[in-house]
């Protein structure tokens, strides 16, 4: 266990809770916390102060250097400061400050590595810093386009990474074209709205195709155990971001509540937490130094999560039924929750069944190192 990387990861686990909280409130919904300012706020949480905490994170510990988790605590503390009854705007500006390090922290990263993957994050970084700043000036709405564009990037960048051999001869390049376009759409659409807005989903549909065309997912999902659970869960948010770019593509700047809501959950809950759940056993090992064994249970908030949604996209926004995109959306509520107890019924587990090990190691070796250790 790494406790300076938790304490820099817990910010956004309340982020996670505090977004939940402020999504039963829009709904009308019973929450544990009664805060109106929550509902008006949780989406910019749950995706700069909890993705955008545990992504900061995760490359804070890839770059090895110390200034680099100025990112996740910048983050974490914009979070924290939204959730809390201080001004709106020290939040923001802690997101906007915390997203311009993740991009010094990808310009350092590109220039260990000439990686045009690097780059693409790089620039998911700086549509976050950019979505931070209109929160500034601007209503939420005005944000979406530019924070799933940071999702999307990010994520796609990652899957490049990750399944890099088995995919084609310059697939790096290909979704640094793919970024550069979907850039070129969100600024085209700050002065022709329609038009940039459909051209951002038509970029967005081609990238979405492109990915699960070439994604390693297609092949592992033939498989068994974690892998089998990952590629699902990859598979099914590639479905979803397609759900959301058709949605962009065919209806142009969202005008009805129906369309706005299948934008922003297929985007953020259908693929982001999609993907979260996909990585979730690779990048908290990684991140927190613990032992995440799989479980079938970790089946289960990705079921929970996709049958929420479809019962929210489907028949809530689809059909027009009131109480189906309520029922539906309080699924994903649970879903999320079901992860985070998960998650730590796992790692609990994994503690217990290392702790033998890692007990009959200490005795049989003296350590006779005694110079204090120090880790992030």
């Amino acid at each position: 266990m790494r406790p300076g990387r938790l304490a820099l990861l817990l910010p956004g686990g309340a982020a996670l809770l505090g977004g939940l909280n402020g999504a039963l409130l829009l709904l009308g919904v019973a929450a544990p916390v009664g805060a109106e300012r929550l509902a008006d706020r949780h989406g910019v949480i749950m995706v700069l102060g909890f993705l955008g905490t545990v992504i900061a994170l995760e490359r804070a510990v890839a770059l090895r250097a110390t200034w680099g988790y100025l990112a996740p605590g910048l983050l974490g503390a914009g979070g924290l400061a939204l959730l809390s009854p201080l001004a709106p705007v020290l939040g923001t500006l802690l997101l906007m400050n915390g997203a311009l390090v993740l991009v010094a922290v990808y310009a350092a990263l590109h220039r260990r590595t000439r990686d045009p993957g690097v780059l693409v994050q790089l620039l998911a970084a700086v549509l976050a810093a950019c979505a931070a700043g209109l929160l500034l000036f601007a209503e939420t709405a005005a944000l979406v386009p530019w924070l799933a564009g940071f999702v999307v990037l990010t994520i796609a960048a990652e899957r490049v990474e990750l399944a890099r051999l088995a995919l084609p001869r310059g697939a790096p390049e290909a979704l640094l074209g793919f970024a550069s376009a979907l850039v070129g759409t969100l600024i085209l659409a700050l002065t022709v709205p329609e038009i940039g807005t459909r051209a951002y989903g038509l970029v967005l549909l081609l990238l979405a195709l492109w990915l699960a065309r070439h994604d390693v997912a297609r092949r592992m999902i033939r498989t068994s155990g974690l892998p089998r659970l990952s590629a699902a869960a990859m598979l099914t948010g590639y479905a979803w971001l397609t759900v959301a770019a058709l949605t962009w593509l065919v209806a142009g700047v969202p005008r009805s509540t129906a369309v706005y809501d299948t934008v922003i959950h297929s985007v953020f809950l259908g693929f982001g937490i999609s993907m979260v759940i996909a990585h979730v056993a690779v990048i908290l090992p990684a991140v927190l130094g613990i032992r995440l064994p799989y479980h079938p249970t970790l089946w289960i908030p990705l079921v929970v999560l996709h049958a929420g949604m479809l019962v929210r996209i489907g028949l809530g926004n689809g059909a027009g039924i009131p109480a189906a995109m309520t029922g539906g959306s309080v699924v994903t509520v649970a879903a999320l929750l079901v992860l985070v107890l998960t998650v730590l019924g796992l790692t609990r587990r994994g503690r217990r069944e290392s702790r033998p090990a890692t007990s009959a190691v200490t005795r049989a070796t003296p350590d006779t190192d005694t110079r204090p250790r120090v880790d992030a």
